[in-house]
């Protein structure tokens, strides 16, 4: 995925800068992003263990095979005949002389008494795990709650405010003496304490859920054999002896030894560092943990696993540096600087007024100074730096922590695996989707629907009479050649599971093939015998073909199949009616060409199978690419997923617009394109071939129009996806199961790999692993992308709010009248409903299906909106009058006198400011719609914290007024708080009426879609 930002802002240093000196702890604002410290430190750890390993592969020249390892008793007792050592050494230091003396992978096998044709025995696993042990690595412990809780008492605010606290209640028993005088202090030590427990809940809680969702990210699957039977597993449950399958994409679960396979290349970049990929051959059989297969398929023994692998000791060294700052999370640094340097601005004058009024009151009266001026200059204080702490808006980034967890959290129940949490986000921002079609657009669930072969056309619907009328019109020898062919040229093979029943293991076009390639031998009596392999050449999307070459008596016959146009053009030849070996004429090819063109046209999935015999061939050799024989096309149903027209609609509605990018036959995948919704009229679909030759000039006219791009290659997507980036500058998603896909995953704004059909090395450049292959599963990601950037949003308008009010009430206040109405407990009661309280209700908002009736926000748009800047002004200024009525003209309106007048007056001021903020969040849920009651009560998390935010305000108002600072109130002041509070609700709803200039964006849709207006105020 794309994540340059460029330098760093300046109003982002700032921030740090002021991170640094005296703002909210910084330990908990950065624990989720990346330090550079660690991954310079994780890097140092890669290079030495890499030299390492080449060293210790360089120095295997110089040890003497002849050398003995000790075989421990324990070892002998549990019936295998080496050591655990040694066996580690012989695969990750490529020890070759010590692999001889051994006799080989064969005579390894038989000391760790494996068969490598059934696997090793189920009931010898836990002596092998407790002789070999297990394929885990070490970790560091997890962060335990009390962790957390030092990380929150760690905030320099709050520390200064301790202090305070103390030198309050040490002034205090000097001057009122023993209860009276700690109460003050004692009521900012609790209040300090609530604010550490529930900051600390809060972290460890999603501490908890991003180490669940990191334990997602680790579970690899591979297939074993295990008593005869192939079977699939979690790579921790793997064990020596374990014989593993491998094939194209998967990461090498184990160190171990190559037993036998084709074409097989390594990638070792993550051990060694080299970009050059490693040919594995019985000559070279090393294979070791954490490389990825490029090319290729085998088997291998495993013969080491965690903490006796390089790569399990390099896992266990790393340190986890967190996740990247996410692109809202940098937008939203620049806004807290700014409200920062206020907030210090605001502070410092607030107490430079406030000690400059009771300095010159002195004066005045003449009175002298005594310990209880100290007392009172201490309180000045600390009421100057809890307006820090309410200014600082420390919840800003945090709720963009709290809302990606919580929509990763929910994402995984909508089977959608987010790897990184950027993605999340900015998958609400992606404006374009490059998807595949073969089992995101369609169900992967293909079967054989129609062949074309010995000039005959057949429709088949795999019933005994169907199957049975190929044998009535085709000639059994030409069945024949077409049996060999599918038998011989498969990656696919028939295993047995544990529930003694056969399974066809392998890609969904290859068991369609094979399954009907079965029912063809099984109801024709058939018996085909495979024949010894001589070389074979694995599919990959760029080629487009599968070849192999079998040794048959008097000589070899070559097999390939694949794309049928590539197909027919190796061709020369093809089967006659009589199933003869004719030569191919040009108007023949034309036919079959146009015969695969209607099998495409119906959606069917085209292969073509075509055959070659040599007198002679060697095996260093390429496989031979012409004069090859056409054997038949076989057309292949792979059926529309349910709901995906729909999602494609919604996708357009919202802006998005939506891009198949197959290696099908361009009249299948404009097919499939039409039935999906895709291909509108004034679209236009184009092959790979074509695409690649464009001059960049012509692409900038042709690529907004494209919607379907047939035959293409990996690269074609990855011009394609960098085209959009480059030249349009909006944010792109791109699909992708394949290896060669990872370049183009790792380009796009959001790479989304598939989590069935998907290699794990796509799964590994991938931002967001769809698990069931679904597109509608990614058009539920966009849906929570959006909701966590409309959700920030409402969090921001509410917590501005609250920061303007509480800054003006508390500094004119102590300008005009010489005090603070709202004292240091009751602003840190204030800041934790505003910060932590006010993320979890508001930031965990779920999405509504309006969020898919407006266009992506643009990568320019501001995060502060119009209409936010709206709600937020009219809502400060309502309040700022009502708190200013109260306190400068509340005595006399209410008649209070007496002793407790000002302390009554200051509770229904504070009481008054916390319900106003209280319906205030109701109303940030909606910023334009004027129904914010929608969906409320759905949403347990926002009620429990509102009914949570009243009971305890209450407890506070009317229970701990000692240490807050308050009176209980009469229950007319109470109701005449809940209404002060209510009306802005009303004033929300006449702010709403009130129209904002909104910013059109110019999206390019297809015909028949409007552009819908911009920003939150369509929703």
């Amino acid at each position: 995925m794309d994540t340059s930002y460029g330098n760093e802002s300046m109003g982002r240093r700032k921030w740090r800068f002021l991170q640094g000196q005296f703002i909210k702890n910084p330990r908990r604002l950065r624990r989720h992003s990346s330090k550079p410290e660690i991954i310079q430190q994780n890097n140092r750890i890669i290079d030495r263990i890499r030299v390492a390993i080449k060293i210790g592969m360089a120095a295997e020249r110089f040890l003497d095979s002849g050398i003995v390892w000790p075989v421990p008793e324990a070892v002998r007792e549990a019936g295998f005949g080496i050591s655990p050592e040694e066996l580690a050494v012989i695969a990750s230091n490529h020890r070759l002389l010590r692999l001889n003396h051994h006799g080989g992978v064969g005579g390894i096998s038989n000391k760790l008494q494996v068969s490598l044709k059934e696997g090793i025995k189920e009931d010898t696993i836990e002596v092998r795990k407790d002789i070999y042990g297990t394929n885990k690595h070490d970790e560091k412990p997890s962060k335990r709650f009390w962790n957390f809780v030092w990380d929150a008492l760690h905030d320099l605010t709050l520390i200064i405010l301790m202090v305070c606290a103390v030198i309050s209640v040490i002034v205090g028993l000097f001057t009122e003496g023993f209860p009276k005088g700690m109460y003050d202090g004692i009521g900012i030590i609790l209040s300090i304490l609530l604010v550490v427990i529930v900051t600390s809940v809060s972290d460890y809680r999603q501490s908890l859920q991003f180490i669940e969702l990191d334990n997602e990210k680790k579970k690899i699957y591979v297939h074993v054999t295990r008593d005869g039977i192939r079977q699939k597993m979690l790579i921790y449950d793997l064990v020596v002896g374990d014989v593993v399958h491998l094939s194209l994409g998967d990461q090498v679960p184990a160190d171990g030894l190559f037993v036998s396979g084709y074409s097989l290349m390594i990638d070792e970049s993550s051990l060694t560092g080299e970009s050059e990929h490693v040919h594995i051959s019985h000559k070279k059989p090393f294979l070791r943990s954490g490389t990825k297969v490029v090319d290729g398929s085998a088997k291998m023994l495993v013969t080491a696993v965690g903490m006796n692998t390089e790569w399990g000791k390099l896992m266990s060294t790393l340190s986890h540096g967190g996740e990247d700052e996410t692109p809202l999370q940098v937008k939203l640094n620049d806004v807290a600087a700014l409200i920062g340097q206020i907030g210090l601005a605001f502070a410092t004058l607030t107490f430079l007024v406030l000690l400059s009024r009771f300095c010159v009151a002195k004066y005045i009266n003449g009175t002298a100074w005594s310990t209880e001026d100290a007392s009172i200059i201490v309180n000045y204080f600390a009421i100057a730096v809890t307006i820090i702490v309410v200014a600082v808006p420390e919840g800003l980034p945090l709720a963009v922590t709290l809302s990606l967890a919580f929509a990763m959290k929910k994402l995984m129940d909508s089977q959608a695996l987010v790897r990184h949490l950027s993605a999340c986000e900015t998958m609400g921002s992606a404006g374009h989707i490059c998807t595949d079609k073969t089992g995101t657009l369609t169900t992967n669930h293909m079967v054989v629907n129609k062949i074309w072969m010995c000039d005959m056309t057949k429709s088949l619907s795999y019933t005994n009479d169907t199957v049975k009328d190929l044998y009535s019109v085709i000639p059994k020898n030409a069945l024949s050649v077409l049996l060999q062919c599918i038998f011989e040229n498969t990656s696919s093979e028939v295993v047995r599971g544990k529930d003694g029943k056969n399974t066809i293991l392998g890609t969904p076009t290859e068991i369609a093939l094979l399954e009907f390639a079965v029912e063809l031998e099984t109801i024709g009596g058939l018996q085909y015998d495979k024949h010894e392999m001589v070389k074979i050449e694995p599919f990959n999307s760029e080629k487009k073909m599968m070849s192999v070459v079998i040794s048959v008596p008097g000589g070899y016959r070559l097999f390939c199949k694949g794309a049928s146009e590539i197909i027919l053009d190796m061709c020369d030849k093809l089967l006659d009616k009589e199933g003869n070996v004719i030569p191919m004429s040009r108007n023949q090819a034309k036919d079959i060409l146009a015969i695969i063109n209607g099998f495409a046209s119906e959606a069917l999935r085209t292969i073509s199978v075509a055959f070659r015999d040599l007198d002679e061939f060697d095996s260093k050799e390429a496989i031979p690419k012409s004069r090859y024989t056409f054997i038949a096309i076989v057309g292949i149903k792979d059926p529309v997923r349910p709901g995906v027209k729909e999602s494609v609609k919604t996708c357009m509605d919202a802006g998005v617009m939506v891009h198949m990018v197959t290696g099908d036959n361009i009249n299948t995948a404009k097919a499939i394109a039409k039935e999906c919704g895709i291909l509108t009229d004034d679209g236009i679909a184009i092959e790979g071939p074509v695409f690649r030759t464009k001059r960049p000039e012509e692409l900038k006219e042709l690529i907004p129009k494209i919607q379907v791009m047939a035959r293409s290659s990996p690269l074609d997507k990855l011009k394609f996806v960098e085209a959009w980036k480059d030249m349009f500058n909006v944010v792109v998603a791109v699909t992708g199961d394949g290896t060669n896909d990872a370049p183009a995953l790792n380009r796009a704004d959001i790479g989304v790999a598939m989590g069935i059909s998907g290699t794990e090395v796509a799964k590994e450049s991938a931002d967001v692993i769809v698990l069931d292959d679904n597109f509608s599963t990614i058009v539920v990601v966009a849906k929570w992308g959006r909701s966590v950037y409309i959700n920030i949003q409402k969090f921001v308008q509410f917590q501005l709010t609250v920061n303007i009010v509480a800054l003006i009430v508390n500094f004119f206040s102590a300008c005009i009248i010489g005090t603070a109405p709202l004292t240091a407990v009751q602003l840190l009661w204030v800041n934790m409903i505003m910060d932590t309280l006010g993320a979890l209700a508001l930031a965990t908002e779920p999405p509504h299906d309006d969020l898919m009736k407006r266009p992506p926000v643009r990568k320019e748009d501001s995060l502060i909106t119009m209409t936010m800047w709206r709600n937020i002004i009219g809502q400060s200024l309502y309040q700022l009058v009502v708190l200013g009525i109260l306190v400068f003209q509340g005595k006399k309106i209410f008649n209070l006198s007496g002793v407790d007048a000002d302390a009554t007056l200051n509770t229904l001021i504070f009481n008054s400011f916390v319900f106003c903020q209280v319906f205030n969040e109701i109303n940030s849920r909606e910023m334009e719609k004027i129904n914010v009651f929608e969906g409320m009560l759905g949403n347990w998390i926002f009620m429990g914290i509102i009914a949570g935010t009243v009971f305890f305000q209450v407890i506070i108002v009317e229970f701990l007024g000692t240490f807050a600072n308050t009176v209980p109130l009469s229950w007319q002041f109470w109701l005449l708080s809940i209404v002060l509070g209510s009306i802005s609700m009303i004033i929300a709803v006449i702010l709403k009426q009130i129209p904002v200039e909104a910013v059109l964006q110019s999206i390019v849709v297809p015909k028949g879609y409007e552009p819908l207006p911009a920003g939150p105020d369509g929703v």
